[in-house]
């Protein structure tokens, strides 16, 4: 027994890579990579160095990018290079597609016009007697700031195309096809694309108060704490879109709800034509969803209501509103912290009685402060309604409140048995939900800009 256990010692102690091998297994096939030397390019600064000539990534529709699937074993160069080739063929007709979409683009927003324009606005600019009246002066600086934007948009969108079409003729000339100037390519057609849609919405944006930054403000409705909770997801979601959009989000103010959520908030996002693109998300906002606080699982419906209004320059706001038309109160602004808070009177709600239409102000630490904002925020929203309703003077508005029940709702989010997301005024939909919620507003914005574009130019009194 003894020694049985000593001669198997020697078997076993050997290192792994010692013991003898199969002579049966099939040898794992090795691939040897060959490289072609391409010489570098140096007439075109903005192109990338000339590195491999296998592609490494696979080139989508509309800019788009995922990796390769890398060829298995026995794959022969022939058939890699015919892969390369049919992405090269995608691109080159994407190039082709946004080339003449920039042309259109170009041609319908009238460059001589432009350049006429701007020669005009210059010479007032540059008038000695501008100054003479504010108002008109501060209008005729900002009408020339729009006009030399959208020229340098339009001379940057002909030069983005070019330089893309540049690398596909470069390409073409070439023995071997470079994985990286089609990345640099598709890279450059995925952000013009998004430029382009981007500067067409814009062109549907004619209202007088559109190019301003927006105060949105969102209140919890009919559901109890399910609507708070909807009401604390909205605002996710409106400082995520506004994160997107690389604008400047900030929350003003912020009410609590007791057991989850909030029952009312107001968020400010400053940007360049931040009120166009929100203001169609004025109305109520329905989920359909298993609750979370209900033990048995069941089925809630909630609703919250969200009210957008231009935040407009205190110089700008050319409004007169008799003291004897407001209700001005004051309460003590609620919070966690701070030397005035629940112990001062700092906080200021104005409703204007001949319509109904409130405001509150608390995010100041004094009370004057918070009056002067909540009066300013008051006269933004009395001008909208009044643009709205197409009333020449504040007095002949109605009011204009937004009421979070059913039936009153603008779009549904269904989260439970199915996943679908529906304008109700536009019929647009889509089930990824998700990234809905995620601040993705942008196929809701458009589509509701157009319908509102396609009602405006109905003629009047047809149905």
């Amino acid at each position: 027994m003894e020694g049985m256990v000593q001669s198997s010692v020697p078997q076993y102690s050997k290192p792994f890579h010692s013991l003898p091998r199969n002579p049966t297994s099939v040898p794992i096939p090795r691939i040897k990579a060959t490289h072609r030397r391409i010489p570098q390019l140096t007439s075109h600064s903005f192109l990338p160095s000339i590195s491999s000539p296998l592609p490494s990534s696979m080139l989508l529709k509309k800019g788009g990018t995922v990796p390769f699937a890398t060829p298995e074993v026995g794959v022969s160069n022939t058939e890699t290079r015919e892969w390369a080739m049919q992405d090269f063929y995608t691109l080159r007709k994407d190039v082709e597609t946004v080339v003449e979409r920039v042309e259109e683009i170009r041609g319908g927003a009238g460059l001589m016009q432009l350049q006429e324009d701007l020669a005009a606005l210059e010479a007032a600019a540059a008038d000695s007697s501008l100054w003479d009246n504010r108002a008109k002066a501060q209008e005729t600086l900002q009408a020339l700031t729009d006009c030399k934007d959208k020229l340098m948009l339009l001379h940057d969108f002909k030069a983005q195309a070019d330089d893309a079409e540049t690398i596909i003729k470069l390409t073409e000339e070439m023995d071997s096809i470079d994985s990286a100037l089609l990345q640099e390519a598709s890279g450059i057609i995925k952000e013009l694309n998004k430029a382009l849609d981007r500067f067409e919405l814009t062109q549907l944006l004619s209202g007088p108060y559109d190019k301003e930054a927006a105060v949105i403000t969102i209140t919890a409705g009919a559901g109890g704490t399910d609507a708070q909770d909807w009401a604390d997801m909205l605002l996710r979601m409106y400082v995520r879109w506004g994160e997107k959009q690389r604008y400047k989000t900030k929350v003003v103010e912020k009410s609590v709800g007791e057991e989850a959520g909030i029952k009312s908030a107001t968020i400010e996002i400053e940007g360049r034509y931040a009120y166009g693109y929100l203001s169609g998300e004025k109305g109520t906002h329905r989920i359909v969803r298993q609750s979370p606080f209900n033990s048995k699982g069941l089925r809630q419906t909630s609703f919250s209501g969200v009210e957008v209004m231009p935040l407009l320059p205190e110089d700008s706001l050319d409004v007169e509103i008799p003291e004897e038309d407001l209700d001005i109160s004051f309460t003590r602004a609620g919070g966690k912290g701070g030397q005035n808070v629940n112990k001062v009177e700092t906080a200021v709600r104005i409703t204007h009685i001949p319509t109904g239409v409130a405001v509150r102000c608390t995010e100041e630490r004094s009370q004057l402060a918070n009056k002067i904002k909540a009066l300013s925020r008051l006269k933004a929203k009395l001008l909208v309604i009044a643009e709205e309703q197409r009333a020449s003077e504040i007095k002949q508005i109605r009011g204009d409140a937004v009421k979070a029940e059913w039936g009153q709702q603008i779009r549904n989010y269904v989260f439970h048995p199915y996943k679908l997301v529906k304008d109700v005024r536009t019929a647009y939909e889509t089930s990824d939900i998700t990234s809905v919620m995620d601040g993705e507003l942008d196929p809701f914005i458009k589509a509701y800009l157009k319908h509102k574009y396609t009602l405006a130019a109905k003629p009047t009194g047809l149905t």
